[in-house]
């Protein structure tokens, strides 16, 4: 090996990225526009806020004689930080609305909510005399964070509506504390994805060496090198150092937008400083996943299709996809999970550099690109290099 012929090398590596535009477009494009779009679409961008729901309400009980305790009722959904009330005269213009996707929720207070409740107090303990009534509720189905935070919120407008807030305070030795609104996390969901974010920008890394090493098979120019002092120890030393560049350029510029969008990691400087580290870890993990598929394939165009094979796994079950059962089981074998893992402990988490578990994943992505280089540089050197 020489150091000055790797170098150079190195810099005629990335002189050619720069003067490709499709592979421009993917190693600086590519970051830059998924994390605008995905920052948009999730929350980045104006997020962070209180989560709120649209909710529909339909008052049958508002003229009868008890009718305080469904406006109590009312009163207690109205002033909840949550809830944004629209009130409907039919139950007809309700579903409607609830199913056209305007509204997340659809309240119904029967007749009779206020004698249910009058009844209730004039014997506590005997529920054969009470006069019992449902409050109907519909949920869009089509929103999985209505459908779970939803009925218990109304539910504990009810209960404060019917017993106060001293609700639970009854004469027990035991004494259970009165519900209360749980603040509604800040987090948006970018928050959560953008971990994942890191490793889903260089994962195309690997296709864009499986196209050069193979195009420049193609073209000759292996066979040319083979005739000057170069060795192929100094050449793929040389690829594998100008995509460990690369890759900490993409952290930079997915770094950059994220923060230009609003988001801000829970994180400081060793924290940032580690995410580069991790990714050009990872770039080890592209370079060999790309090195196998330029030694399966004849044509960079093939070599293309083939690097997919490698590059669905990590982005489906390593980034920010939800996974479970089997998949996640799965995903232990894929390097992403640990970039991804790593970064969501110091960004989402705010765990401190020294936290052992990221250091684990560290050394999982190290240990794995290593090995993938080796690997792809030896089935390379033996089938794909002529």
């Amino acid at each position: 090996m020489n150091a000055r012929r790797i170098i150079a090398l190195t810099k005629k590596e990335l002189r050619k990225t720069t003067r490709e535009p499709a592979v421009l477009f993917l190693v600086i494009l590519f970051p830059i526009t998924v994390t605008f779009v995905f920052g948009l679409a999730f929350g980045g961008i104006g997020g962070g806020g209180t989560t709120s729901f649209d909710v529909g309400l339909l008052n049958l009980d508002a003229t009868s004689p008890q009718a305080d305790w469904s406006l109590a009722f009312v009163d207690n959904l109205t002033t909840s930080d949550v809830f944004v009330m629209h009130a409907f005269a039919d139950n007809d213009s309700g579903h409607s609305a609830l199913l056209q996707g305007n509204l997340d929720a659809f309240i119904i207070i029967p007749e009779g909510f206020g004698d249910s409740v009058a009844s209730y107090y004039g014997s506590p303990f005997d529920p054969s005399a009470w006069t019992n009534s449902t409050i109907e509720l519909y949920v869009d189905s089509g929103s999985l964070m209505a459908v779970s935070a939803i009925p218990p919120l109304v539910q504990e407008a009810l209960m404060k509506a019917i017993f106060g807030n001293d609700a639970m305070a009854i004469g027990l030795p035991v004494e259970i504390g009165s519900p209360g609104l749980v603040e509604s996390s800040t987090f948006t969901q970018w928050d959560f994805m953008a971990p994942g974010m890191f490793a889903f920008a260089s994962i195309f890394l690997t296709m864009i060496v499986a196209q050069t090493i193979t195009g420049e098979r193609d073209e000759g120019l292996l066979k040319r090198l083979k005739t000057t002092p170069a060795s192929s120890a100094d050449y793929m030393i040389s690829q594998t150092a100008s995509y460990m560049v690369i890759a900490a350029l993409q952290v930079a510029l997915v770094l950059t937008t994220s923060f230009a969008i609003g988001y801000r990691p829970g994180t400081g400087v060793a924290g940032v400083v580690f995410t580069f580290v991790i990714a050009v870890a990872f770039s080890l993990v592209a370079v060999g996943f790309g090195l196998i598929s330029a030694t399966l394939c004849k044509s960079a165009e093939a070599a293309t299709g083939v690097s997919f094979i490698f590059i669905m796994p990590q982005m489906f079950l390593g980034t920010f996809m939800p996974l479970g059962g089997a998949a996640e089981a799965i995903s232990k074998f894929v390097p992403t999970k640990y970039v991804t893992e790593a970064i969501t402990t110091l960004f989402l988490r705010g765990a401190p550099i020294t936290t052992p578990v990221i250091w684990i994943n560290l050394a999982i992505v190290s240990l794995a690109g290593l090995l993938l280089v080796a690997v792809g540089t030896v089935l390379f050197e033996r089938y794909g290099s002529h």
